[in-house]
């Protein structure tokens, strides 16, 4: 079964290279029951690991089963660990954070995917251990701990165990306890090879190796070698991926974030803030980009505003010529002429002070044509607009907006009452809906009136300040502009030297373009400062995962012993961190949902959270996790199994 030859060991301690076993060369048969015996120092433990294949030798030859370990990768020693052998360790090598029946079932994460409560059930019911089935380590004496190693050592039924010096910690009745159990499993037909520098101890055994000095100084067989074994085809060892084995690492690291509750919220601290912060921001930067596209739409769409300049004329220009006056004439004409213009609408303002009953306002009043309300999305909420025979006929009617109505009527309603613009009477027929502020300015305080009325009747003027055009299609606003400039030159016959002064276009779905980049632009920029903090949160949970693999480095060595893979154990480490970025992900989600729930309200933003925001947040914090856990958990796979275990 097991055969050495020549078998040597050596350690580098600085520069001196020093030698544990000298040329082992040993047999051991199938149903065996070996001591191994020395005084410390021996080499009789290296000689175990040797034999365990926890430790590879520096020369030599070791068959296991006609197989030549020394041929074998890390993975496939793990896997025939997983499958042929079984470890009984003098410190136990417990994981507290498990009920014993979970401590016995570990192994089988490795080699079917799942903990079987039944099969760990039984185990301990065949070590007197049936009612600890749930008891964690501190809850059971050492006798009790080291039967569940032997139950732990059963679990993937191996053919041979290693018990390194069992019963060291142990008092004697306990000793003699482990001892029965170990001669039980031998009369069963599995080989177990114990370690021990208990004389007592190795003359229980059937076959007796004494060392010392690295070296086998006598080899004693005190019983015959059974006979009576029958043959036993040779185990096969799988390797398949199984999502069985995913789900119990995520349980698995529940229980181990659950055990350090402290630490692990603090590690996901980081994600949390980050993603609530991410959330928040898009979710208030894209209340904000609608709350201006509202006060954009205010404005209307695909609107020129055409204003003359400080030019003078009079066939030149000069100091005594009439300055520029653009008239109705004007805006008839560029309606008429320039195609591509749905409509027009001239426009005269000034200021003016409002009076109702005893209450009086002062605000800003508009001349405007009826087409106005509807390129400027002005159409009353109550009330009507003024007709274009009222606007012929300078009638004195106003529509009113929100902030003038509160100013001088409260709640009361001002459909059909008089009010006073500069001492003229004028009859209120329409409320204006509310657009809210615009900078500085409120766009609810204010009075439309008809334009001519504005003009003859209420600020004594025979022009107007400037011409609203809204443009058919949005793709022919720069050519409708040029066009109307050009059709102002020439009817005012403005010089060449002149023109680039003489009027004023504005272009409105610039205006509204440029905002609404910018606001696009601040939103992106905001949801990256908040995605820095991600990224620093991905950084405190890496430095986490660093600090638990080196204190949990025992427990990935008897990971390793009981038949874990390198992939395993990254696997393992990796999920603990995709699992706190995964809670703090969602904890962001909530709290990000909760700021923008409460910010919305204190500034009236109509922001929301979006899928796409929850999803981007909730994808990067997980990828996050992923790529800050690699380097920890690849660290931990990368462990040798004896050094681990020896860690402390």
């Amino acid at each position: 079964m097991i055969e050495l030859k020549n078998i040597t060991k050596s350690f580098q301690m600085g520069d001196t290279l020093v030698p544990v076993l000298k040329n082992i060369s040993l047999k051991i048969e199938r149903g065996d029951f070996v001591a191994i015996m020395g005084p410390s120092g021996s080499g009789k433990s290296t000689l175990m690991n040797i034999l365990g294949m926890l430790d590879i030798p520096t020369t030599g030859s070791y068959l296991l089963n006609d197989i030549e370990v020394a041929t074998l990768t890390e993975d496939e020693l793990a896997i025939i660990r997983r499958g042929e052998i079984g470890f009984i360790f003098q410190q136990f090598n417990l994981l507290p954070r498990l009920a014993a029946w979970q401590n016995v079932a570990l192994p089988l994460i490795y080699s079917e995917g799942k903990l079987d409560f039944e099969k760990a059930k039984n185990l301990l019911e065949q070590v007197n251990l049936g009612d600890r089935l749930y008891h964690k380590t501190n809850e059971v004496s050492g006798g009790q701990m080291q039967r569940i190693a032997i139950a732990r050592s059963l679990i993937n039924s191996p053919r041979i165990v290693f018990a390194d010096e069992p019963t060291g910690n142990l008092d004697s009745k306990s000793e003699k306890e482990i001892l029965a159990i170990l001669r039980k499993l031998n009369d069963q037909g599995i080989t177990v090879i114990i370690v021990t520098h208990e004389e007592e101890i190795g003359k229980e055994a059937n076959r007796l190796i004494r060392m010392r000095d690295g070296e086998i100084q006598s080899d004693e067989r005190f019983v015959p070698l059974r006979t009576d074994l029958e043959k036993v085809a040779p185990k096969t060892y799988g390797s398949q991926f199984s999502w069985k084995e995913i789900l119990e690492h995520f349980n698995q690291g529940t229980r181990t974030l659950a055990a350090n509750k402290v630490r692990s919220v603090l590690s996901m601290l980081g994600i949390l803030i980050g993603v609530a912060a991410v959330v928040a921001m898009l979710a208030l930067g894209s209340g904000a980009q609608k709350s201006i596209e509202d006060q954009l739409s205010a404005m209307g769409s695909n609107l020129l505003v055409l204003r003359a300049g400080n030019v003078r004329v009079g066939g030149v220009v000069q100091e005594s010529g009439t300055r520029i006056r653009i008239t109705m004439e004007d805006a008839k004409a560029i309606k008429e002429q320039i195609p591509g213009i749905q409509d027009v609408s001239p426009n005269v303002t000034g200021r003016g002070q409002v009076t109702y009953l005893n209450k009086n306002w002062n605000t800003s009043v508009a001349g405007v044509t009826p087409s106005y309300a509807r390129m400027r999305t002005s159409v009353p909420d109550f009330g009507r607009f003024f007709s274009d025979d009222e606007g012929q006929q300078r009638a004195l009617v106003a529509v009113i907006g929100r902030t003038v109505a509160r100013e001088l009527y409260g709640t009361q309603n001002p459909i059909g009452t008089m009010i006073k613009i500069n001492k003229v009477n004028f009859l209120v027929i329409g409320l204006l809906p509310e657009k809210g502020a615009s900078g500085p300015q409120d766009q609810d305080d204010r009075i439309l009136i008809p334009t001519q009325t504005g003009m003859y009747r209420l600020f004594g003027k025979n022009y107007v300040d400037s011409i609203d055009i809204q443009v058919t299609r949005k793709e022919d606003i720069d050519g409708v502009e040029e066009s109307v400039k050009e059709a102002m030159l020439k009817r005012y016959r403005i010089p060449v030297s002149s023109q680039d002064d003489a009027f004023q276009i504005f272009n409105m779905a610039e205006l509204q373009n440029a905002i609404t980049q910018s606001s696009k632009t601040i939103s992106t920029l905001l949801a990256t400062i908040a995605a820095i903090s991600l990224v620093v949160g991905g950084i405190g949970i890496m430095n986490i995962m660093l600090v638990s693999v080196t204190e949990r480095t025992k427990e990935i060595g008897l990971r390793k012993a009981v038949g874990a893979k390198r992939n395993d154990i990254l696997m393992q480490f990796l999920t603990e961190s995709v699992l706190v970025s995964f809670l703090g992900g969602f904890m962001g989600i909530v709290l990000g949902w909760t700021i923008t729930f409460t910010f919305s309200i204190i500034i009236g933003w109509n922001a929301s959270v979006s899928w796409q925001s929850i999803a981007l947040a909730f994808g990067f914090s997980v990828m996050i996790g992923i790529v800050f856990g690699i380097y920890p958990a690849h660290k931990a796979s990368k462990l040798h199994p004896i050094e681990a275990l020896r860690y402390e």
